[in-house]
């Protein structure tokens, strides 16, 4: 087990399968909840964005929803009172009861990958390729969790954009700010971040492109990351 401390003091438990990359990092602060939101990480994994957010200010309620319980496990050694680590699947959260439709933001850093060779690794495969986290088992479970007018931000791969924008709208969440992440102002980028807010007209707004500062090369990209070169 390792141990990143962010800018804030904030420690990020990770271990051979559950650590984050750039595009981790990219997503926490492409957009954050406001400081009491009731906030949701989806496929949380060590927890980093929930922890970012923590780091920057964020105190209100946040569930990190993480499948693999080891991943989960390091989320919660935070001990961090106002984020609860979630051992559970998308697929099957906020279907019915009191938390449905009451968060105010969610988050989700997606595996990305629906074939080619998936790794030995089950934990590696499960981050990476999307057996058992779907694009649309992320955007239903988004729509199934947040208010209306709530916000979901994820990131993904540029190729697969109109794949993301058609199921994010398909889920009544309206694609509302967008921006592409390039390494170089003359490369193409590896990856975008898009924010959709449940419920609400359309209106899409592109941002500059983002080129990761040398503030993130100490955390990633590394060989866990979904997305990062």
């Amino acid at each position: 087990m390792g141990v990143e401390i962010l800018g804030g003091g904030t420690a990020v438990y990770t271990a051979l399968g559950a650590s984050f990359g750039s595009d981790a990092l990219l997503l926490a602060r492409f957009a954050r909840p406001k400081p009491m939101d009731r906030a949701l990480d989806l496929c949380s994994g060590c927890g980093i964005v929930a922890l970012v957010w923590h780091d920057e200010g964020h105190r209100g309620p946040c569930t990190a929803l993480e499948i693999d319980p080891a991943a989960s496990a390091l989320c919660a050694k935070t001990e961090i009172t106002h984020i609860q680590a979630v051992c559970g699947d998308v697929r099957q959260f906020c279907l019915s009861g009191p938390e449905r439709a009451q968060y105010d933001f969610a988050a989700c850093n997606p595996p990305y990958f629906t074939g080619g060779l998936a790794s030995p690794d089950p934990r590696r495969a499960a981050a990476r390729h999307t057996g058992s986290c779907t694009l649309e088992d992320v955007a239903a479970c988004a729509a199934r969790a947040l208010r209306d007018g709530g916000k979901l931000v994820l990131c993904h791969r540029p190729d697969q954009m109109a794949e993301v924008f058609c199921t994010l709208r398909a889920h009544r969440l309206e694609p509302k700010r967008a921006a592409m992440v390039k390494n170089r102002p003359d490369a193409a980028p590896w990856l975008f971040l898009v924010e959709a807010q449940k419920a609400r007209r359309p209106g899409l707004r592109w941002e500059p492109d983002i080129l990761p500062d040398s503030g993130l090369a100490q955390y990633g990209p590394d060989t866990t990351s979904n997305g990062a070169p």
